[in-house]
């Protein structure tokens, strides 16, 4: 780094230190970015200081190439905005090469699933524990409601939560779900949710607190409805009896399932969609590349050719 480009570094780093009170690991970090990143553009024979928008898109790439992650990248990114932020402010340079720079863009990571013999288990140990008589019954049926529906339906666990009352006096196999922003669809209810449902109301009707709630699932919680960390919580609990990780399960990895489930039944794209709520197509696809990852490794793990090339003769 030649001394110029040094002082403009040491220059930043105390402005950082003295003006953002910036902690010492902080400083260390900006130090060994912006050393790399002057180390990459020596080769190009440009100084730190003078580096063009093309210099500086060049160094992402290398990043890239060299293995690091995105979020690795942006916060090199992160780096040098602040550096030529700075040039630029105390008028050390007449532009700020990082003002039109792309962030690296995140992989996006695939849903946890669970396959239908998972969900399967969940519902038959639900439905047995419903059955047991004790104190408790009216919960573990209200469960067994909650688990039902949510799989049916892949609501939110908000919206599921929040249902009104009046959703025990509808008849018909459909429900009407409120999301976000307001708006309403139409989701489908399978027989065993309607059985299910049928059955809490029964009991909900027996407790006179409940039976006047506004709401299906009334708690003594400020929102006067079940929180959906309770019902988290006891579906964790629920996975464990069914001997599966609490970690692999979730009201939303129960939404995931309905969505993957049901792709890979041959449910149209945009049906699912509309089920789910999304507004945009492009977060139903991400269910089609875990059904595209799960074929390449039944390929893979069961395929006579696939066994061959990785135990060639």
């Amino acid at each position: 780094m030649s001394d110029l480009s040094g002082a403009r570094v040491d220059a930043f780093l105390e402005m950082l230190s003295a003006e953002r009170g910036a902690a010492t690991n902080t400083l260390l970090s900006y130090e060994r970015d912006l050393e790399d990143l002057a180390s990459f553009l020596s080769v190009r024979k440009v100084s730190i200081g003078n580096a063009s928008r093309d210099d500086l898109v060049a160094y992402l790439a290398d990043l890239s190439r060299r293995g690091f992650q995105p979020t690795s990248q942006a916060r090199r990114l992160s780096a040098m905005r602040q550096f030529y932020k700075f040039l630029y402010a105390e008028n050390l340079r007449g532009d700020d090469p990082t003002a039109i720079l792309d962030a690296p863009k995140k992989a996006r990571s695939l849903p946890k699933i669970l396959t239908v013999e998972d969900v399967g288990g969940m519902l038959t140990l639900a439905e047995e524990e419903s059955r047991m008589e004790g104190p408790d019954q009216p919960q573990r049926i209200r469960r067994l409601a909650l688990l039902e529906l949510l799989y049916a339906t892949g609501m939110r666990v908000s919206e599921l939560v929040s249902l009104p009352a009046k959703v025990l006096t509808q008849e018909g196999r459909f429900l009407v779900v409120k999301g976000k922003g307001n708006k309403e669809r139409l989701v489908p209810l399978s027989r065993t949710a309607i059985e299910a449902l049928a059955r809490y109301g029964a009991i909900r009707a027996e407790n006179p607190v409940h039976a006047a709630s506004p709401f299906l699932f009334p708690a003594a919680s400020k929102e006067g409805h079940l929180p959906r960390q309770v019902f988290a919580r006891e579906l964790k609990d629920l996975a464990i009896r069914a001997g599966l990780s609490a970690d692999a399960v979730s009201p939303h990895v129960l939404r995931h399932a309905f969505a993957s489930h049901l792709l890979g039944n041959g449910a149209d794209l945009r049906v699912v969609q509309e089920l789910l709520g999304h507004s945009d197509i492009s977060t139903t696809q991400i269910y089609t590349h875990v059904l595209d990852e799960r074929l390449q490794q039944l390929v893979q793990t069961h395929h006579p050719l696939a066994k061959q090339a990785k135990n060639p003769d």
